[in-house]
């Protein structure tokens, strides 16, 4: 079994072609692009300036994969000691708010720690959705005026709409005297599952798979068209169609499903009802590099389009020209909650006016470049028909041998370095079976 297909070229589907190449096997990997990378993917402009598609750091603590990522870049990377903040109708408290209300209108605090200590002596609650965690974790005030609002925002669905699946360690449940501490005091600690990360220093992040480009032999513009399990056949855009022994696939699980051949109606119908946000990415280069001290920075007003700012030049100094800075803000859609109308580039100039609005960028900023991209697929959104779509999804997958991976193959909540592990597994599934 030798001729092993790998569809997609991003952390995945080099996972994937890591772990085979263990076992000296080099798969084919066909990408639609004529780019490898993936959502991972970084592009320099001729400005000068360099943004990732998304803001991508590696915080893994796993050490095998810290060591795989720095041998890629020639142990060339910066260690930075992450700084996160939020904004909230003009304030600008430190990550995560529930331990930084100091600073906030004195009747939101009140009201918040009267909520929390409400909650506390109630009886428990049964948490049927991310709305009922939110109350019992926080109370009503504190989850409405920022979390509920949030998901909003960034899931683009309502917390009562949304399972727990995805938390993880990505919310901080404090105690009473945590958020006691942080509502007297502007010193209270930070306290994130994120303290430190590394990114390359030359590149983008993208740089992180240079070790593993050889791994594959890599065949770009392939756009799939069809997969046939039946005659184990991928057909392409450009007329290019191929035989396998075993495939794995990084390819949207909605998109791969589309194209199966003979695939039946239940399965289609599962694949539709799963949900991800699209993002548009408006990328700004400024003539100066003090634009902030966070490095990614939330916004819970819905008045403001971004839901996320993120500054590249504060990742690596090459990013950017000499003195320049840089600013990547996320806009968010949904095709099952809030379509996106009208072009990318449109929302260019209202994310600058709202960059200028809430203080990021001066009036007498100079903007050396500006850019929009879209992402079709984005963050894989915990609605509650998720659960049961993807069981039938994947179990069909599973019925006819096509080994899944990475976020949108998986359909979670992956980071970069769970992405890479993903691709191994879907490895190691075909390994198995030899």
């Amino acid at each position: 079994m030798q001729n092993i297909v790998v569809l997609g070229s991003g952390m995945a589907g080099f996972g994937a072609a890591y772990r085979l190449h263990a076992e000296g096997i080099i798969p084919t990997m066909y990408d639609k692009n004529a780019y490898h990378g993936g959502h991972t993917a970084s592009f320099r402009h001729s400005s000068g300036f360099l943004f990732d598609i998304g803001p991508h750091i590696s915080f893994t603590k796993d050490t095998r994969i810290q060591e795989l990522y720095a041998e890629s870049v020639n142990q060339q990377y910066e260690t930075v000691q992450i700084n996160i903040n939020n904004y909230w109708r003009g304030h600008w408290p430190q990550h995560p708010v529930q331990l930084h209300l100091h600073g906030l209108p004195e009747d939101v605090i009140i009201k918040v720690i009267g909520d929390f200590v409400e909650e506390h002596h109630a009886p428990e609650r049964q948490v049927k959705n991310y709305a009922d965690w939110l109350l019992a974790s926080f109370g009503r005030t504190f989850s409405e005026l920022f979390p509920m609002q949030y998901a909003r925002k960034y899931h683009l669905t309502t917390a009562d709409n949304m399972s727990t699946e995805w938390l993880g360690p990505r919310i901080y449940r404090p105690s009473l005297e945590e958020v006691l501490r942080g509502a007297l005091s502007a010193s209270a600690p930070q306290i994130h599952y994120i303290t430190h990360f590394r990114y390359p220093s030359e590149g983008g992040f993208v740089s992180y798979l240079k070790k593993f480009v050889p791994l594959g032999s890599l065949k770009f513009n392939h756009e799939l068209v069809s997969i046939d399990p039946r005659v184990r056949q991928v057909s392409f855009a450009n007329g290019f169609v191929t035989q396998y022994d075993a495939l794995v696939s990084s390819v949207a699980l909605p998109d791969l499903v589309r194209m199966i051949r003979g695939v039946p109606q239940d399965v289609l119908d599962a694949a539709s009802l799963l949900a991800c946000s699209t993002c548009v990415l408006v990328n700004v280069g400024v003539d100066r590099n003090d634009i902030s001290k966070a490095h990614i920075t939330y916004f819970y007003d819905e008045d403001i389009r971004f839901t996320r700012l993120s500054f590249p030049h504060m990742l690596s100094a090459s990013n950017v020209p000499p003195g320049a800075g840089s600013i990547q803000a996320e806009v968010y859609f949904s095709d099952k909650y809030k379509p996106l109308t009208g072009s990318p580039d449109e929302l260019i100039e209202p994310v600058i006016n709202d960059l200028r609005r809430c203080g990021i960028l001066r009036e007498n900023d100079r903007i050396l470049f500006s850019s929009a991209m879209l992402v079709r697929y984005a963050n894989i959104i915990f609605d509650l028909d998720r659960a049961a779509a993807l069981k039938t999804v994947h179990g069909y997958l599973d019925d006819i041998g096509i080994n899944y991976c990475g976020r949108f193959g998986d359909w979670g909540y992956l980071w970069t370095d769970e992405s890479f592990k993903s691709g191994e597994n879907a490895a190691q599934k075909i390994l198995d079976r030899l």
